[in-house]
């Protein structure tokens, strides 16, 4: 058995769906699939039940999960302790938002356990550069939000956070349970400076072009809102400063917590680090 095939078989398995795993792994459907049947071919066993309702471990299946994980992370490791001896045991870690996130803290300390002698160095971005410097060669990897411009680089989404509105709680709209985006239409939204990734802006505008006074960080949104009855958008379960309220955005994709890297990156500290951020995500 290959590691890249019990990497397949991972992703499949904690998938559940071969078009999910595909993605996953940046690879078409058809060859992964034959993958699979080469791997249960070679071990004379079936592990995945395939249905018109979708796929299911077998016995077999969730026995190799589990000695697939144990190869994997032993692999892992085992590359992480040659880049330490070669003197190349740093990773450079961007994070956009809310570093508090319980996800983010289960990521650090698990990271930590995993390899304590890496040297992990955090780079804090504001709003204006989703990739948190990626693409400028700031950071080997970034922890941040989609949709953004994913061109060049390699994205696993790890989690999706349903959103809501930020209103000052004298706003007429306050009071509401839930909003649509016509609601708040003819309203000021933050935007953000000229040259920011435009999927990026056009997603906390609602997908409608708007209108508004320019913001960087989290807290300068938060300001536009208290000060000057801005509109903002923020990801639910943030609890937001006194005389501010989030009221949830139905009609609205969620905005989804994402592990970017260079496509083609094959640091070893990455792949790591994208795997212990699905896990810690998962818990």
């Amino acid at each position: 058995m290959e590691l890249r095939t019990l990497r397949y078989f991972v992703a499949v398995a904690e998938e559940l769906h071969f078009g999910r795993a595909a993605v996953r792994l940046h690879m078409s459907q058809p060859p992964l699939s034959r993958a699979i049947r080469r791997l249960e071919a070679d071990l004379g066993a079936t592990l995945l039940h395939r249905s018109a309702a979708g796929v299911a471990l077998a016995p077999a299946g969730a026995v190799l999960l589990d000695e697939a994980r144990a190869l994997l992370d032993q692999a892992d490791r085992a590359r992480v302790r040659v880049a330490a001896a070669a003197g190349a045991a740093t990773l450079t870690v961007g994070l956009l938002g809310d570093s508090s996130d319980r996800g983010a803290t289960r990521l650090a300390a698990a990271y930590r356990r995993r390899h304590p002698g890496v040297e992990v160095r955090i780079r804090d971005t504001d709003l204006t550069d989703p990739t948190c410097g990626l693409r400028a060669g700031l950071v080997d990897v970034a922890l941040t939000r989609r949709p953004f411009d994913e061109s060049g680089l390699a994205v696993r989404e790890l989690r999706a956070d349903p959103v809501g509105a930020v209103l000052r709680t004298d706003d007429p709209l306050a009071g509401s349970d839930r909003l649509k985006p016509a609601d708040l239409a003819g309203r000021r939204w933050f935007q953000f400076p000229d040259g920011t990734d435009r999927i990026w802006q056009s997603y906390w505008n609602g997908g409608e072009p708007r209108e508004g006074p320019v913001v960087r960080a989290v807290q300068e949104c938060l300001q536009a809102v208290l000060w000057n009855g801005t509109v903002g958008m923020t990801p639910l379960g943030h609890r937001p400063p006194e005389q501010l309220a989030v009221i949830p955005v139905v009609d609205m994709a969620p905005s989804r917590v994402a592990v970017a890297w260079q496509e083609g990156d094959a640091n070893p500290l990455i792949r790591s680090f994208v795997e212990i951020a699905a896990a810690a995500y998962r818990d």
